[in-house]
């Protein structure tokens, strides 16, 4: 039962870590220090969520204003509430939009209370409940979720005036200028004994319902506007809504003197029609409340059981498992409701930040959870199928938005490289033939033309990005049995080398997002090699290094709360690793092994498990972006780590003694000998009782399963100094 060791309140609030001594000092954060996690009760990769609402940036849930550097100011004093949301982001930072559609909010009193807020109380929260008070009320309430429905069960006081009402208006969060999803249209009707049913369009996205309460508790129904009772009414509609117009809207139930105090509340979702809402509900419909939290508990235990670590303290245990939890909640699996298109494809959307996940996250999933990996890459073919195009960010709203989001400034071409990890990793069940002609196509699209007629374009990174897509595209040619457009895909991935200075042997003047051109400039690519090859020798290769990663240098300051004055440009200006409050660079620990030194990887690997993630809700030292930054300690705290579209996995540090990793055919199992704090070196190594001396291994050869013994030990040591990992040309 690993779910016992997952606490979802790590990363709620703003970074709390011991103090940054060492190494970690010399590192500097430019983004928003706090991890942006809810403690919702969620489904593993589950369409819906469910989670206390206070309006807060950028979940819904907490206490926090919005934040893009530094420390986030307070919008709220306490943790409160106005309701309970549906569908949340999870550890993002400004995405557009924010979900927390279809508030439920229980009240002793009034439909005058619809917008009133509660200091919560008695929170409680593990994977697939969330429970807490509203002070001053005597109000308990208890959530839980399946893949499709949320049950919520409300214990009130022994009071008459008990009353249930619902804003099927809400969405976003409690940021009008920029961050309120105003509904375009809506209609519903409301009947006893206790059943809603209807739909409301959100961001262009109609969002249908089911819900059902107590039937023999419900003395009256109804439709409130603007928190006041329509009269009368027990159906509503409306379209053509607009900020000047709009005013919440939804309906009610009141609770009659019944001696019993809980009111059960079960609400299928559906992106399709209320029919199929309908049918969802049926998952909760027939059980109880402890049957469904039960059921979602096992679902947890077992997606939680395929990653394990054993031999470190209980506190190591809480953070690992949390992180693979966090791991697990994005991308959302809606195949069979896909807003996007008729068919029963496989769709998974949230892949909301895919410029961090193709790193760590989905990498995840292609190696423990390949019937998801399956269904991601075919969801990204379908997109290409159905628009021409792959996109870079997928959300549930804003389709037209979605698929260009970012792609100017961020990231281009990561499609290829999910689609590749797929390839490398074995999974099945995917058209390559079909994969090859859309990845070429994507890649030939005009925007590309730069970097396809002249060999590079800016901003610089998109150069690495198109690069490494091509490498990618490659691969799957070559699978494809297309040796044409392999070799074509080959020649292009070389026009990484246009994007460097020669001069310098990093990457040139251009823009850079989040970062500068130091964090970019040792990114994993397919020809490491070559890469160091500009620097003339490794030793220089190594000593840039050196500088990026602070050896040497003294501490540098931290941004604390708002203004910063000149301590952003001036810590930027450091050109130094971000510590993973961003991910730009979070790879490039590995790149050192490249050049043979191993040592220096476990120094930094070591460094950044132990001193920027924590319990607490200032456990993260960043926004987790749907799992990227959490996905990244799961790999660390093993011991390996995924080149994402290679088939390679490189050898790190772990911190406990044993870990197993069910890779589909066959369990992986990594040893740690004379393992402790002090011990970080890998002294020797062993792979199935053979000596192992490079610090690699490949997908191919452990999927099946196998055995990784890693002796440690206190000194550095030239293990892996002579084989480097393969490079390609």
């Amino acid at each position: 039962m690993q779910s016992r060791w997952v606490d979802p309140f790590i990363g709620n609030g703003v970074t709390d870590l011991p103090p940054q001594q060492g190494l970690v000092a010399g590192w500097f954060w430019r983004k928003a220090q706090i991890g942006q996690t809810h403690p919702g009760a969620c489904y593993p990769f589950g369409m819906v969520s469910v989670c206390a609402y206070s309006g807060a940036y950028s979940t819904g849930y907490g206490l926090y204003d919005a934040c893009s550097s530094g420390m986030p100011a307070r919008k709220f004093n306490d943790y409160t509430a106005t309701g309970f949301t549906h569908f949340q982001t999870s550890g993002i930072g400004n995405i557009r939009l924010f979900y927390n559609y279809l508030r439920v909010i229980p009240i002793v009193g009034g439909l005058d209370q619809v917008a009133a807020r509660w200091k919560l109380q008695n929170e409680i929260a593990r994977p697939g409940y969330y429970a807490a008070d509203f002070e001053g009320t005597g109000i308990r309430t208890e959530l839980t979720v399946t893949r499709h429905a949320a049950f919520h069960r409300y214990t009130f006081p022994p009071v008459s005036s008990r009353l249930l009402a619902v804003d099927v208006s809400e969405g976003g969060i409690d940021f009008p200028k920029n961050s309120q999803v105003i509904p375009s249209s809506a209609k519903f009707d409301v009947s006893l004994p206790g059943i809603a049913r209807g739909f409301v369009v959100m961001a262009g996205v109609p969002l249908y319902f089911h819900l059902e309460t107590n039937g023999a508790l419900v003395s009256a129904c109804g439709v409130w506007q603007g928190g006041t009772e329509m009269s009368g009414q027990t159906g509503f509609e409306i379209n053509g809504i607009t900020g000047d117009t709009f005013k919440p809207f939804g309906f009610f139930f009141k609770f009659g003197d019944s001696a019993e105090p809980c009111v059960n509340v079960r609400i299928g979702f559906s992106f399709r029609s209320v029919d199929r809402a309908r049918i969802n509900m049926g998952e909760i419909k027939d059980h109880a409340f402890e049957q469904v939290a039960e059921g979602t508990r096992k679902a947890w235990d077992e997606m939680l059981s395929r990653v394990a670590v054993a031999g470190g303290p209980d506190d190591q245990q809480k953070i690992f498992n949390t992180a693979l939890y966090h791991s697990l909640i994005k991308p959302i699996d809606l195949t069979g409701e896909c807003p996007y298109w008729e068919s029963d494809e496989p769709c998974y959307l949230d892949i909301a930040t895919m410029w961090d996940m193709y790193k760590t996250q989905l990498p995840l999933v292609m190696t423990a959870y390949p019937e998801h990996g399956r269904g991601i890459v075919n969801c990204l073919l379908a997109f290409g199928r159905h628009f021409g195009r792959f996109p870079h960010c997928t959300l549930i709203s804003g389709l037209s938005a979605d698929l260009e989001l970012f792609d100017s400034i961020q990231a281009r071409g990561l499609a290829h490289i999910i689609i590749a990890d797929a390839l490398v990793r074995g999974i099945t069940g995917i058209d390559w033939q079909e994969a090859k002609e859309l990845m070429v196509k994507n890649l030939m699209r005009s925007r590309n033309d730069d970097f396809i007629n002249n060999g590079v374009m800016h901003p610089l990174t998109h150069a690495l990005d198109l690069a490494y897509a091509c490498y990618c595209t490659a691969q799957v040619a070559k699978k494809a049995d297309d040796l044409q457009t392999n070799a074509r895909m080959m020649r292009l991935a070389a026009n990484w080398k246009n994007a460097y200075d020669p001069a310098t042997a990093k990457l040139g003047k251009s823009t850079y997002y989040e970062g500068s051109n130091w964090n970019y400039s040792f990114r994993l690519l397919h020809d490491m090699s070559g890469r160091i090859a500009l620097y003339g020798s490794e030793d220089a290769f190594v000593r840039d290094l050196d500088l990026f990663f602070g050896y040497g240098q003294p501490p540098c300051r931290q941004m604390q709360n708002a203004p910063h004055g000149d301590l952003y440009q001036q810590g930027c200006a450091l050109n130094r690793f971000e510590g993973l409050n961003n991910e730009p660079d979070m790879e490039t620990p590995y790149a050192y092994i490249y050049a043979g030194r191993h040592d220096r990887t476990a120094e930094i690997v070591r460094t950044v498990l132990k001193s920027n993630f924590a319990l607490g809700r200032g456990g993260l030292p960043g926004n987790d972006d749907s799992g990227s930054l959490s996905s990244w300690y799961v790999w660390n705290v093993i011991g390996i780590f995924p080149v994402a579209g290679q088939d390679i996995y490189l050898i790190g540090s772990p911190i406990f003694e044993s870990a197993c990793v069910r890779m589909g055919q066959g369990e992986l199992m990594i040893k740690a000998k004379n393992n402790s704090e002090r011990n970080l070196y890998v002294k020797r190594a062993t792979f199935n009782g053979k000596p192992l001396e490079r610090a690699y291994l490949r997908h191919s050869k452990i999927c099946r399963g196998g055995n990784l013994v890693l002796e440690m030990d206190s000194c550095p040591s030239s293990w892996a100094g002579k084989t480097r990992p393969p490079s390609y040309r």
